[in-house]
């Protein structure tokens, strides 16, 4: 689906439907404070135009924002995101044990979210795991190649 949007656009695109959804969501729960939903929108929208100005740049920034990162910009987003993994699942396992030291019914929220970073690191070797080794060269060819030193 994002091959149909152009690299300029995803971003602010993906800010401005979060944003609204959220917003949305904060106006129908009602109460005094949905008008915070409006203020809400307004900032949103106009961080939305940011990034996509932003994109235009030709710069770091512009390129990220633009989802026209380098190798070197895509392995720090690859490295930050493992961090925030790591302290997730730490928190998490924290927040379990000390709920299960002291008998809490509070824990099941750290439970969810160590089962589901758990289920999603599972995931990732599944897909983006080593591959089935190869064969060495000559178990392919019907016929043993001879050692160097045996001759």
């Amino acid at each position: 689906m994002t091959a149909f949007i152009r690299p300029r656009l995803r971003k602010p695109l993906g800010i401005a439907l979060a944003g609204t959804v959220f917003a949305g969501a904060w106006a129908l729960r009602g109460g005094d404070a949905w008008q915070l939903s409006v203020a809400m929108e307004v900032t949103i929208l106009v961080t939305a135009i940011t990034t996509y100005v932003r994109a235009g740049e030709d710069s770091d920034e512009g390129a990220l924002a633009g989802s026209r990162a380098d190798e070197r910009q895509k392995m720090l987003s690859l490295r930050s995101r493992a961090l925030g993994w790591n302290f997730a699942m730490i928190a998490a396992f924290i927040g379990i044990t000390v709920g299960a030291a002291v008998n809490a019914t509070w824990s099941w929220p750290f439970l969810v979210i160590l089962a589901v970073t758990g289920f999603a690191y599972l995931l990732g070797l599944s897909n983006y795991g080593v591959a089935e080794e190869g064969t060495a060269d000559d178990t392919d060819t019907g016929h043993q190649s001879r050692s160097p030193a045996s001759s």
